[in-house]
């Protein structure tokens, strides 16, 4: 098994690699151009161009839900996004943070800070920044946020504990944040566990749900809420890809229930 520094220097490769694509993650694969792998990334995104404040140049189409739709940002807000890719989320919360407001995102991939600044150059933008920087150690001023979101990002951490302490640390007394993420009820097969492109499609790195809730509840947040729920059905071709076919069915009963949830608490 990977220890801690070598899943994070597997992340940050292969979302590096993603930012320095010309292509969306999610509209790339045809049956011509990609093997089956890229799945693992795809199939667990939801649909952003209806949300006001979409920029088709930072979806990459790798998030698991829609946080922002969910997060009660207000006009003047400071809302923070937690790997923030291209830029997608913090985007869509800068239509709801308005000019008054200021939206900064943090990402640990370098390509990807460098894809976002390109892209709220475009926009012209005045009160969008992005930050390199680790989401457990985040360079942002303690009591200084409304409120955070993150799309389908703590999956990729390995220490979650670390991530919602920082988020509790940033965030104003009484402010709030809605993360979107991938939850298990059941056992991953440990060749899946063990998979590369399964931990860095947010799959292997899922937790069980119940855990995740108390890792929030330990870090001294309240009114924990389940916004949204859906299920994430993995495939058999992407199953066989790393199990035998005679196991992929004992493999699906064990897993149980893959789900993206979206999670609101508050400071």
């Amino acid at each position: 098994m990977r220890n801690e520094q070598e899943l994070k220097e597997l992340v940050h490769s292969k979302y590096s690699a993603i930012a320095q694509s010309t292509s969306k993650a999610s509209g790339c694969c045809d049956t011509s151009c990609c093997g089956p792998s890229d799945e693992v990334y795809t199939l667990m995104a939801d649909e952003y161009t209806h949300l006001e404040g979409y920029n088709q140049d930072a979806d990459l189409g790798l998030g698991c839900g829609l946080p922002t739709q969910f997060a009660k940002i207000k006009t003047g807000d400071t809302v923070l996004d937690l790997g923030s890719g291209a830029g997608n989320d913090c985007f869509v919360a800068r239509h709801e943070t308005g000019d008054k407001g200021l939206v900064i995102g943090v990402d640990f991939s370098e390509a990807m800070i460098t894809r976002a600044r390109a892209n709220v150059a475009k926009l012209g933008f005045q009160n969008v920044e992005f930050r390199h920087g680790d989401i457990e150690n985040l360079p942002v001023a303690s009591n200084s946020v409304d409120v955070v979101v993150s799309n389908c990002v703590l999956n990729l951490v390995p220490n979650k504990a670390n991530v919602f302490a920082e988020i509790y640390r940033v965030l104003k007394p009484g402010a709030h944040f809605s993360i979107s993420d991938i939850v298990i009820e059941g056992d991953l097969p440990p060749s899946l566990q063990e998979a590369a492109e399964m931990y860095a499609g947010c799959v292997s790195g899922a937790i069980q749900r119940q855990d995740y809730l108390q890792l929030i509840e330990k870090a001294g947040f309240k009114n924990v809420t389940l916004q949204k729920e859906k299920p994430i059905l993995l495939p058999d071709e992407l199953l066989q890809q790393y199990l035998s076919p005679a196991d992929v069915e004992l493999a699906k009963a064990k897993m149980g229930e893959i789900m993206s949830i979206t999670v609101y608490a508050e400071k």
